[in-house]
């Protein structure tokens, strides 16, 4: 006997997944048929995508609220999207794309439509997570221009660095002696050391 399952994708934990859980309720997923994944759709490496693949049997139904929760990349999520409805014979339920409904129109020109706005939302998908990729770069480099700092801010050196910094350039000491006596570790004296030269 055929189940129905349903699959909510959030990109970290801090995101809230209640708009997903409400659609799938909806349309009467049983909740312990929902497989929830809190990180990114960049590919489908996903604990709980994971599970709910070995769960999947002939005849099963799968509802995702919408194509990028499945994933972002264009080629996988056609790949995806190729493997449950070919290989594994599983219909698949975009909720808010009506259109990828693949229980309805299983005759050739069903496929067909299916198949085109599959690729569409894809491409769209993937097109944004582009963009938004390229405005964080854009964000970043904007930020930089005008001075801000990424990073930890870098330690002030110890009132005794000079005094340390000339024992270690005479030899007297060593480096992680030298790293010790700053009480910073030997990456941060050699950065320091660097710029002092």
């Amino acid at each position: 006997m055929s189940k129905t399952y349903g699959y909510v994708r959030v990109s970290s934990k801090e995101q809230n997944e209640g708009r997903q859980l409400a659609a799938l309720n909806e349309v009467n997923v049983p909740e312990h048929n929902i497989f929830v994944d809190k990180q990114s759709g960049k590919d489908f490496n996903r604990p709980k995508y994971q599970q709910l693949l070995k769960k999947l049997k002939t005849d099963d139904l799968l509802y995702i609220k919408s194509i990028d929760r499945l994933g972002r990349d264009y080629r996988e999520i056609l790949e995806q999207w190729r493997i449950l409805t070919k290989d594994m014979k599983i219909d698949i339920v975009v909720i808010d794309m009506p259109l990828l409904d693949t229980r309805r129109g299983k005759d050739l020109m069903g496929t067909f439509l299916s198949d085109i706005v599959l690729q569409l939302l894809s491409f769209v998908a993937e097109n944004e997570r582009e963009n938004i990729r390229q405005r964080q770069k854009e964000g970043i480099e904007a930020a930089k221009l005008r001075g801000v700092q990424f990073g930890r801010p870098p330690q002030p050196l110890p009132e005794n660095f000079r005094y340390i910094y000339q024992k270690w350039i005479t030899k007297e000491i060593t480096g992680v002696e030298a790293a010790r006596q700053c009480k910073v570790a030997r990456s941060t004296f050699y950065r320091w050391v660097d710029k002092m030269k």
